[in-house]
């Protein structure tokens, strides 16, 4: 979707969570929030903009344009569709942060193979139910 660093997609996603329920986000919200440094989010901001992924003028408000409107949707859909993933084949980890180190290294085809997964299982609750049984016996006879 983007030719964005990781790093560069937590600032997006961040900004693109934050104006969903936020009328202006500043700098010091994405600093705490994603626990950098001021002249760290600073940085990331001037890359986004160069990127035409946000509007932002030093000391003032941050505002996504449609480009980053549009990427910041698809990140945080991705998100929740890998945490949506890891719940389903019922993962023994801290979700949140195995969906947080997947998702940037994952392909687009990955991605939608993943959300097809995802669809047949919630459609399906007696093969979803199958594949758990499976799991649950394949993880007694692995070492």
């Amino acid at each position: 979707m983007g030719i964005l660093t990781p790093s560069l997609e937590d600032y997006l996603e961040e900004l693109y969570r934050f104006s969903l329920s936020a009328d202006t986000v500043r700098v010091t919200d994405l600093s705490i929030k994603l626990g950098v440094s001021l002249p760290s989010v600073t940085k990331a901001l001037r890359k986004l903009k160069s990127g035409q992924y946000i509007y932002y003028q030093r000391y003032g408000e941050i505002t996504l344009t449609d480009k980053g409107k549009k990427l910041g949707d698809f990140l945080v859909k991705r998100n929740q569709l890998l945490q949506e993933f890891l719940m389903l084949i019922n993962t023994d980890c801290d979700i949140a942060a195995e969906a947080e180190a997947m998702e940037h290294y994952l392909s687009e085809a990955t991605i939608r193979s993943i959300q097809a997964i995802v669809t047949f299982l919630n459609q399906n609750p007696e093969w979803h139910k199958v594949l758990l049984e499976h799991i649950a016996s394949s993880s007694k006879t692995d070492v």
